[in-house]
């Protein structure tokens, strides 16, 4: 683990970010199509880099397959959810939800910068990705209604070109979504809104050389 990727990566994410184009590598649809409707909602999610066994890892949640309002119900993303009245700021709203959802200490993670806003469509949100780190492996705690399980994802896994995919993907009302790209990692595919956020996160490193 080496903590000067860290500063490496804040710099990196003060210059200009890959953005769409980074987006629509995990998605066969034309994003540019997309029209974003004036009453969208806001949330927020935090990308949590910390080390296990002397790897940067990536803190990503499965969402309970049986909770029927959640329309990503059984899909993995990473902690975060709906801007509130009461958060200070954006990133306020990131970190309080990762506490909330995996029950980690806000005071011992650091903001490294800030990601590309992504269209989430099928539920109406914006959602605004920051990345943070903390030096000291968290202890989590899961919270049991929003989190079926928690998976711990090395960050090496999004460089290495072996564990990124294509499948047809079936959604809400049996609908099949044809050639997604996709992060397997053990099993799981991490894809949609979340494949896009990790997705220029790992063009960031590549493109930085870090």
């Amino acid at each position: 683990m080496d903590i000067h990727f860290i500063e490496h990566l804040e710099r990196a994410l003060e210059e200009d970010l890959p953005g769409e184009a980074a987006h629509q590598l995990m998605t066969p649809f034309d994003l540019s199509q997309f029209q974003v409707p004036e009453d969208y909602k806001i949330a927020c999610v935090l990308i949590l880099l910390y080390p296990r066994n002397k790897e940067w890892h990536i803190a990503l949640l499965e969402r309970p397959i049986h909770n029927v309002h959640d329309l990503h119900a059984g899909q993995i993303s990473l902690p975060g959810g709906k801007f509130e009245e009461s958060d200070y700021s954006y990133q306020d709203c990131a970190l309080r939800e990762a506490n909330e959802e995996i029950g980690v200490d806000q005071s011992k993670i650091g903001i490294v910068g800030e990601l590309s806003s992504v269209y989430a469509k099928a539920s109406n949100f914006m959602v605004y990705p920051f990345v943070g780190f903390t030096t000291s492996e968290p202890e989590f705690n899961a919270q049991p209604t929003e989190v079926a399980q928690i998976i711990e994802l090395p960050l090496e896994i999004l460089t290495n070109p072996k564990h990124s995919k294509t499948k047809d993907i079936t959604v809400s009302n049996n609908l099949v979504l044809k050639n997604m790209p996709y992060y397997d990692y053990e099993g799981h595919t991490i894809w949609g809104v979340t494949g896009m956020i990790l997705k220029e996160l790992e063009e960031i490193i590549i493109q930085s050389d870090l």
